[in-house]
C-alpha cells in the first residue's frame, strides 16, 4: 500500500505528486508529529489515505520549517539517531515457526505440490527462529525529508489518497 500525496495547487511538477509506500510514509509523518506538533495536528488522518491534508499556507510553512531543519542538520541527526535506534532492536521470535526454524507446509497447498505435508526451513526467519522486529521495516532518509519539503513547497497544498 502507498500514500499518494497530490497537490491541491501546484505551482510546477515539483508540486503535483509525492508518494511514499507505507514503510516510508509512517516514519516520515512521525518527524513531522515530533518535530513539528502544531502543524501535524491539522492533520488528524496523516497515517490513513483517505484525503486528509494541509492546506497551502500551512504546507508552506511547514515547508520551510523543514528546510530549516535541513539546513541546521537536525534532519540529518534524527535520521542517523532514527536508524541506530532501528538497528539496535532486539531480534524478536518467529511466529511462524514458533523458533524452531522448520515449518510444515501443508499437502497440496502454495508451498507444496505433493501429496504429504512437508517440513522446510522457514522463509519467516531463514531458519534461525529470530527475525528482525516489524518495526526495523519503516526506514527514514534525509533524502525523503528533503523531496517531501520541496513537494509541500510548490504543491499549493495536499491530499493524502
Amino acid at each position: 500500500m502507498g500514500m499518494d500525496v497530490y497537490g491541491r495547487d501546484p505551482e510546477n511538477d515539483k508540486g503535483e505528486y509525492f508518494r511514499n509506500n507505507v514503510w516510508w510514509w509512517h516514519p516520515l509523518w512521525m518527524y513531522v508529529e515530533e518535530t513539528f506538533p502544531e502543524i501535524a495536528k491539522l492533520v488528524p488522518n496523516a497515517h490513513s489515505n483517505d484525503g486528509d491534508g494541509l492546506g497551502k499556507k500551512h504546507s508552506i510553512m511547514l515547508a520551510k520549517k523543514i528546510k530549516a531543519n535541513i539546513k541546521s542538520g537536525q534532519v540529518k541527526q534524527y535520521a542517523k539517531e532514527y536508524t541506530e535506534a532501528i538497528e539496535a532492536l532486539p531480534m524478536e521470535d518467529c511466529e511462524y515457526c514458533s523458533t524452531t526454524g522448520k515449518r510444515t507446509w501443508e499437502a497440496n497447498s502454495a508451498n507444496n505440490s505433493t501429496d504429504q505435508p512437508i517440513q522446510k526451513e522457514c522463509n519467516g526467519c531463514n531458519g534461525i527462529g529470530k527475525r528482525k522486529s516489524y518495526d526495523a521495516s519503516y526506514p527514514f532518509s534525509e533524502e525523503n525529508v528533503i523531496e517531501f519539503a520541496e513537494f509541500l513547497l510548490y504543491s499549493g497544498g495536499f491530499r493524502i489518497c
